[in-house]
Formats: structure tokens, sequence, C-alpha cells
């Protein structure tokens, strides 16, 4: 939300707001396979949102990009490159070309930075301003116990405006300095999740460029292995070639009954974590595998023969699948109640049964 916020100071400080303080431009532009937190950050930031096409080839429909933008109230758009599809954004320049001449700012979110790391870099593609997500490209915790780390990275142009307080040096020490007029102020009461950048500073320095390109080479090669290794048992609704993760769907299974849930419950009795399920939304029984840089061979195929084994299965004996996982203490759950009727503290069993 903190590079949201800056679009918006920029803006207001280069159009000015209309006679009823309402901002000239209003509009934050979002694909449809974008992740729900950018649309709750424009939101939250007071943008009105409207959604983005993708085409046929899990790429940003650039007609309807041009569309959107006509209307002259386009304050940015919000991509994620590559997208929640785990395809690159070919177009990446033109998109921002076409949202620049409109007006606008293109924020980059920084989830999937995993397949880029010392290999592109989101400015030369025409970003304005991005944030990372520590835990998933620089090997923090997720949030280290408290809340997540997104640094915020932006252009000269909009540096004014980034939060305060900005760390300076003076001779051998560093002090907070506060005294930036355009700031878009704090975001956080404290100085943000610390231990994060430290830890996240320390995997850069440690590995340095090479090492970086590498890692970023062995998340896209084994997602890549991964993606060719199940061609034959999964549908792949994409024919380009993924980056760091890859999107299958249920298409081949739900033949026999089975469905994306199964197939995530039954991998739990294989050993493994299930992947990410359901997402991106614009995919039909998605299932995003995303196996980082950090998995080895060995370890990669042992997923995939789970995988094709769960395929067989799928066709062969589907109750099987259906009713997964049967080797955990605890069987498949309502997880529909769950989500409608948390209960989120322990109760008494008393008052627990009556409720």
């Amino acid at each position: 939300m903190t590079g949201v916020m800056i679009i918006r100071a920029f803006l207001d400080a280069r159009d000015g707001v209309e006679d009823n303080d309402t901002p000239a431009r209003n509009v934050m532009l979002i694909p449809d396979s974008a992740h729900g937190t950018n649309p709750a950050s424009a939101h939250l930031s007071g943008f009105t949102v409207k959604t983005v096409r993708s085409t046929a080839q899990g790429q940003t429909d650039l007609d309807h990009l041009r569309e959107l933008c006509a209307t002259g109230d386009v304050a940015g758009l919000m991509l994620t490159n590559p997208n929640t599809v785990g395809l690159f954004e070919k177009e990446i320049r033109e998109i921002c070309r076409i949202v620049h001449e409109a007006g606008g700012l293109v924020y980059m979110d920084g989830a999937n930075m995993n397949a880029l790391v010392g290999v592109a870099r989101p400015g030369d593609m025409g970003v304005d301003v991005i944030h990372l997500n520590l835990h998933k490209t620089f090997s923090t915790p997720h949030g280290g116990g408290g809340p997540g780390s997104g640094p915020c990275c932006c252009t000269k142009e909009l540096e004014p405006y980034l939060p305060v307080p900005r760390v300076v040096k003076e001779g051998d020490q560093f002090r907070l300095d506060f005294n930036y007029p355009q700031t878009i102020g704090r975001v956080k009461a404290f100085h943000g999740n610390f231990g994060m950048f430290t830890r996240a500073l320390s995997y850069i320095l440690t590995h340095g460029p090479d090492g970086l390109r590498e890692a970023t080479e062995a998340a896209v090669l084994n997602a890549r292995y991964i993606a060719h290794a199940l061609t034959s048992d999964y549908d792949k609704p994409f024919d380009a070639p993924p980056m760091h993760e890859v999107v299958f769907t249920d298409k081949k299974q739900t033949r026999k009954g089975v469905h994306t849930l199964d197939i995530a419950k039954r991998l739990i009795d294989y050993g493994f974590h299930p992947m990410t399920i359901y997402f991106p939304l614009i995919v039909q029984g998605a299932m995003l595998i995303e196996p980082t840089e950090s998995v080895g061979r060995q370890e990669l195929q042992q997923f995939i023969d789970a995988m094709r084994a769960i395929a067989r299965e799928a066709q062969e004996t589907p109750d099987l699948v259906i009713n997964a996982p049967h080797t955990t203490r605890i069987g498949r759950l309502d997880e529909a109640a769950a989500a409608r009727k948390p209960v989120l503290r322990w109760q008494p069993p008393a008052a627990a049964s009556a409720a």
C-alpha cells in the first residue's frame, strides 16, 4: 500500500485536485489475474479499481488497457511481473508506455521477483515503484514472527514522497531524518520490521550478483522441469514457457469426478505440502506450483512421481483421491464451514458443544 500512497501523493502534487477535493485521477487499473491484496490496497488508498482483462495466452490485453486509459482519470496500473499465472509479461515496456502516455504511473507487485533478480531490472521496463517480498525473494522468514516486510523502491522522481523517517549517514554516524516536506509520512508506528532488512541484506551480500542470478535461474529451471514432466498428466492452460512457477488445472481429472482440492489433499498422503490451489482466479481449477531455487533434482523428481501417481489414481481409483487424505490423524475438514464460522479461540467443552 505504501507504493500506491506514493503514487497518490505524486499525482496530487502534479495534477492538483478538483474543487470538491476529489483527486483529478482516481482510477487504479489492476489485471484480472492479480492477487486480491492489490485491489484492497488501492481501495484503502482511495482509488476506484477497474479490471484489465487477460488474453487467452495469459498476458495483459493491450487493447483493453488502451481503452481503459483513454478516459483521462487513470492514476496508474498495479501489475505483477511475471504475472500470477507464472508468465513474463512480454509486452511490459509497451504496457508501461501506454500508462505513462495516459498520465499514470506503473506500480509493480514484487511478489514474483524470484524470476528476475540478477537478470532484469523493473526500472528498465518502465516501472515507477515496486515493493519487494523479502520472504519470497531474499530468504527471510515470513515476517520473522511479526509483520511482513516489503521494502519499497521507486524512481528518483518519486523519492521525495517516500515514508519517513529515513536513515542518513553523516561522517561515521547514522541518524533518522524526518525533514522531507513531500513525504507521505509514517506508515508504521515503529521503524519497520528491521530484523528482516538485515537478514535480506546478509543474503544479498553473501550471494553477490552471480549467486543471486544463479538462484533466479535455478528457480526458473525447476519450474520448467516440472512443467515439462507433468504436461501429459495434467492440463497446462498456457503454451508459453513458465518462469518460476507453473499453473496446471484439473481438467483431465474432473472427467472422473476428481477435483483440484482432492489432488491437493492426496498429496499430503505422499508427504508433500499441497501447492497453492484455486489461484489465480482466472484459471478454472488452478494448481499453482512454485518449487523455488532451493529444491534439488531428487526432491523435484519425488514430487513429480507423486503427482503422476495421483493422476493415475484419479483415472483408475478416483474414490481413493476424492476421500484423501488417508494417513493423517484428522481427515478431510469442512473448510467452507471453517471459513464461514471460524472458531478462533479455545472454549470449554460445554460452551463449545452449545455453540
